[in-house]
């Protein structure tokens, strides 16, 4: 049987769909694959027994990848399984900046008498203004991105979008009227708002800068609910205050602009929706069992995707590698002495990845230069 550890709250809707090959543990010791949410596991040490983690949610950046990439530790991520909830929010956030809302009721809950007369006397400060015929520019168009931008589009506003990385699968699912251009400049240019999703790694940290800040129009308001680090918080502050922009709303509370004039903090609630749980809890034990029972690798964001599909009977060969530019030619040579019926595998960055089937039975697996970790499949081996 093989032991799943759980971190942070697991939904148990994701968690009944482990099979009864699965115990559910809060012990990490011993444990085959961890579930894990938001908990910090950078100084946390895994044992040899550990072969993946996934993380229910997208980012990921409380996971040490690197670390465990070089321990042949595999690392999914749940991509699009919360992403309705952060367009939902998202949206919530459009219209708390465009209305004025969070200002006008933290005004009216200080109001002790005449109540009535005096929020009609006073309500004209916080008139707002209405979002169609705006323009949202959206910087990233993945998964949110893209259900943020038809959403928005939906409710009369002009889309346009940013995304260097721009997937055909993105453009199959966008609106055609959604205009996709070339330079983010050109886009928080034209943009009366402006929503940020992409995702926080060294070429994303402080992207919105004092530079982007000058290109944006007059008064934008700046929304943010993909990760606080994108953001420089100087710069930002810098540009609230000269009016460059008028509103930064995000998921993020920091010490830095919690409680700063013109700044909207939601508690990270971009996910936290009953529905978002299960998806994302569902999505992460289904990943994980696929890969400890058939070697398969789907959305991982430290080995490249490889899949030979469900076992039927065969054994599988996992072979991790790090530094190998063709780790099928070198797992085929480790195994030249067996007949190999199917094998595929990828690199991404200097990891790579080889997945073999093979009705032969394995008795060695030989010690080779560049390989981090082999491991054999035998059905039902649970």
């Amino acid at each position: 049987m093989y032991k799943i550890a759980t971190l942070n709250k697991i939904s148990p809707v994701g968690l009944a769909c482990l099979s009864d090959k699965y115990s559910v543990s809060g012990e990490v010791s011993g444990s085959s694959g961890i579930l894990v949410r938001s908990q910090d596991m950078h100084e946390m040490e895994f044992g040899k027994e550990l072969l993946a983690i996934a993380r229910a949610g997208a980012g990921v950046n409380n996971i040490p990848l690197d670390r465990c990439a070089d321990e042949g530790i595999v690392v999914f991520n749940t991509p699009g399984a919360n992403a309705n909830a952060v367009k939902e929010l998202v949206l919530a956030g459009l219209f708390l900046a465009a209305r004025h809302i969070p200002a006008g009721i933290a005004w009216e809950s200080t109001l002790t008498e005449n109540v009535s007369k005096t929020v009609e006397k006073g309500k004209s400060q916080f008139a707002g203004t209405e979002v169609l015929g705006k323009t949202l520019g959206v910087v990233g168009l993945g998964a949110i991105g893209v259900l943020v931008a038809n959403a928005a589009q939906a409710l009369g506003m002009k889309v346009i979008g940013y995304d260097p990385y721009f997937s055909v699968k993105s453009a199959h699912s966008l609106s055609p009227s959604v205009k996709v251009m070339a330079d983010i400049k050109d886009v928080v240019a034209e943009s009366d708002y402006v929503s940020i999703h992409v995702p926080a790694m060294d070429a994303t940290k402080g992207m919105f800068n004092a530079e982007i800040f000058a290109a944006m129009k007059e008064g934008a308001v700046l929304l943010n609910f993909s990760r606080d680090k994108l953001v420089n918080e100087t710069d930002l502050l810098a540009a609230l205050e000269s009016g460059r922009v008028s509103q930064y709303v995000t998921d993020f509370a920091t010490d830095g602009i919690l409680n700063k004039e013109h700044v909207i903090c939601l508690p990270h609630l971009g996910a936290s929706t009953a529905e978002a749980e299960d998806n994302c809890a569902t999505m992460a034990a289904r990943q994980i069992m696929d890969f400890i029972e058939n070697g398969n690798i789907v959305n991982s964001v430290n080995f490249p995707a490889v899949s030979l599909g469900a076992c039927s009977g065969d054994n599988r060969i996992c072979v991790i590698t790090k530094g190998e530019p063709d780790p099928v030619r070198l797992a085929s040579a480790m195994f030249a002495d067996i007949t190999i019926k199917a094998i595929a595998g990828g690199t991404r960055g200097e990891y790579g990845y080889a997945l073999i089937s093979t009705g032969d039975t394995i008795t060695s697996v030989p010690k080779v230069d560049g390989v981090v970790r082999v491991r054999v499949i035998q059905p039902d081996e649970a």
